[in-house]
Parts: structure tokens; C-alpha cells; sequence
């Protein structure tokens, strides 16, 4: 029987593999169009710094993230090379060195979110914790079960549990990419990180070497940012 969405006949509510990819992601990004639709509290004291809406996103899709996590299949067994894990690291500072360096005026959807303009001094120390936690943990593993193991191999096929991620032509990996740009404030940054990440997913075939490599651009950069100032990265 093919899974869906909706309420199976014991009363267990059954949710298919993409809603299970889709929903963290949706969640997360739900919660950045609400935050421009509320009043600015970004100059709000506190301990958050007024960003107490940036401290349920990551709660929230981070716990979408672990009640969903029996549905990740291939976040579950299959060992990785260390040759792998070295490559991720390696496409995780590049991406990073890439990304500082691609903040290009023409190369900008909107407006940065600014999330460390929260204090004219000192960022509250539980706000960047937050960030920290939300950038490195929370935000690659929702990204990558969504724009590479879904997105990607759904472009490809869409039967796309059946999808050897090593297989994926450069249709899906040029479409994943473009739309995982676009989902950014530095789209052209975003695309090059994609085509990043998708050709690692392609030529390693775990999800594992692209979290990490996701995470390790995210904790270059918010290493980066904080001790930099430069807020409109992030």
C-alpha cells in the first residue's frame, strides 16, 4: 500500500515521504514570512534580543525534524568513506569562501533579515547560542531532506525514493540549484552552494556527506558574522 497523507484506519495519522521532507521546511519558512508580516522587534530588549519568533522557527522545525525522523530512510545505516567525509569538509569552507565573497548588488533578492541588528552593542549571548544551534543543526538537515533528497531526485524522477542519488543528470541538479538560489537573499551564492552540495550528494551518494558539509559552511559563517559584524550574511 502506497503511504499517504491523512488519517489511517486505526487513528495513526500517516504521513507520505515527500509531506515528510516538505513539512520542516514549510514550517521554517513559514515562520520568515510570518516575521515579515509582524511588527519589527528586532531592537526589542531581552534575552533573545526581541527575536523570540526566530526561537520557535528553529524549535518548531526542529521538532518536526524528530517526530519525522523514522521516515528518513536514508538518513539510517550505510557507512560513509572517510574519503567522503574529508570531501565534505573540503566543499563545506569552499562554499563558505564562496559565499563572503558573492555579495554582489546585482546578486541580491530583497533584503537581509539582519538578525544580529538586535542591539546597538552586544548581542544577547542566548540569541547567538540560538543561531548558532538553528544554523548548524537544524537548518542543513531540513534543507538538504528537502532541496537534495527530495527536490533533487523528484526532478529526476518522481518516484523519488527509488532514486539513486548517484544517478541524478544535471536537469535535476541545474533545477535544484536554481530554485535552492532563489529560496536565498544572495541568490547567486545560493546557486553556486547548491550546485555545491548536489554534485557532493551525486558523487558520494549519502545525505550525511551533505549535511555536514552544509553544517560546516554554516558554522564558517556564523563564526564569521559574529565575530565580524557583517549581519547581512545572515
Amino acid at each position: 500500500m502506497k503511504p499517504y497523507a491523512g488519517m489511517a484506519e486505526s487513528g495513526v495519522m500517516v504521513i507520505s515521504p515527500a509531506l515528510a521532507r516538505i513539512l520542516p521546511f514549510a514550517a521554517y519558512v513559514g515562520f520568515i514570512a510570518l516575521e515579515s508580516v509582524l511588527p519589527d522587534t528586532t531592537v526589542a530588549a531581552g534575552p533573545l534580543g526581541g527575536k523570540w519568533l526566530y526561537a520557535l522557527q528553529v524549535l518548531v522545525a526542529g521538532g518536526l525534524l524528530v517526530w519525522l525522523w523514522p521516515r528518513y530512510g536514508e538518513l539510517r545505516g550505510g557507512a560513509v568513506r572517510a574519503g567522503d567525509w574529508l570531501l565534505a569538509v573540503i566543499v563545506g569552507l569552499v562554499v563558505f569562501v564562496l559565499w563572503i565573497n558573492l555579495d554582489l548588488p546585482w546578486a541580491r533578492i530583497g533584503e537581509s533579515r539582519g538578525i544580529g541588528e538586535t542591539t546597538a552593542a552586544t548581542p544577547p549571548a542566548l540569541l547567538i547560542a540560538l543561531r548558532v544551534l538553528g544554523a548548524v543543526l537544524v537548518v542543513p538537515v531540513m534543507e538538504e531532506l528537502f532541496w537534495r533528497s527530495f527536490i533533487l531526485r523528484w526532478v529526476h524522477d518522481p518516484k523519488f525514493l527509488e532514486v539513486d542519488p548517484r544517478s541524478v543528470g544535471w536537469k535535476a541538479i541545474l533545477v535544484s540549484s536554481a530554485l535552492f538560489g532563489a529560496e536565498h537573499h544572495l541568490w547567486l551564492a545560493g546557486i553556486v552552494a547548491g550546485l555545491a552540495y548536489a554534485l557532493l550528494y551525486r558523487r558520494t551518494g549519502s545525505l550525511w556527506t551533505v549535511i555536514a558539509a552544509h553544517a560546516i559552511t554554516n558554522a564558517a559563517l556564523e563564526l564569521w558574522v559574529w565575530r565580524t559584524g557583517s549581519f547581512q550574511f545572515i
